[in-house]
């Protein structure tokens, strides 16, 4: 049974957290590994680079020099591409939706094998919270120091939520989280740290992170939601 060491925020260990199996030794393909983090590269492109034609520039419609006389090839207007300010041939146009479509039950896998994967490398830590009364670099700065976190850091965080009831049944709805705000304005300047809510963990940036550091809350979401 693997555990996982909780920590305050003043690089203190509190304690430990049990890791359920399931998430420890998770393996996924890695041809879908591939696939799962190449669709989400694709799907960040804006896909909006636009040039203009020789028929949209705003140009003169004069012939650049009579069509006769000068011993020269016959030129129609100066908005044509071999001019200076005139349009582009074949130039990138504006592309249609090129959303690649993610097979929810692989990402779940990706993400399972990813956290999995670090959680074997003694690369994921807990954190008691994120919660501060003001920004302050420092204390996350020290926190990093005394741990020991080196290299790209992602922390994660708990989300908001709030039951309703729906017929018979009763469901968690995601509402807006504040309870980070301080905490993510600290991290905001320290190099090579990010910070994301983890409901929204993103399988690329949780594959470049060297370190993972997420809450116990946090952690319990992650764990729910992929054992």
């Amino acid at each position: 049974m693997t555990n996982l060491k909780k920590y305050n925020l003043e690089g203190q260990e509190i304690g430990q957290v049990q890791v359920d199996d399931l998430l420890a030794e998770a393996e996924a393909n890695s041809q879908m590994i591939k696939d799962y983090i190449i669709a989400i590269r694709e799907n960040a492109r804006q896909w909006s680079a636009s040039t203009k034609t020789r028929g949209e520039v705003n140009h003169t419609t004069k012939k650049p020099h009579p069509q006769k006389g000068g011993g020269r090839a016959r030129q129609g207007r100066l908005s044509s591409p071999q001019y200076k300010g005139g349009g582009r041939v074949f130039g990138p146009r504006p592309k249609f939706d090129q959303h690649v479509r993610i097979n929810k039950k692989e990402k779940k896998a990706a993400i399972r094998f990813l956290v999995g994967e670090k959680i074997r490398n003694n690369k994921v830590r807990l954190i008691e919270t994120t919660e501060l009364d003001a920004p302050k670099t420092k204390t996350v700065v020290n926190f990093l120091k005394i741990c020991e976190v080196k290299g790209r850091v992602l922390f994660l965080g708990e989300g908001n939520y709030v039951e309703i009831a729906a017929g018979e049944q009763k469901k968690l709805i995601s509402v807006e989280c504040t309870k980070h705000d301080n905490f993510i304005k600290s991290v905001h300047n320290i190099p090579k740290t990010e910070f994301s809510l983890a409901k929204n963990i993103n399988g690329y940036h949780l594959l470049i992170a060297n370190e993972l550091v997420m809450t116990e809350p946090a952690f319990n979401e992650l764990n729910e939601w992929l054992c």
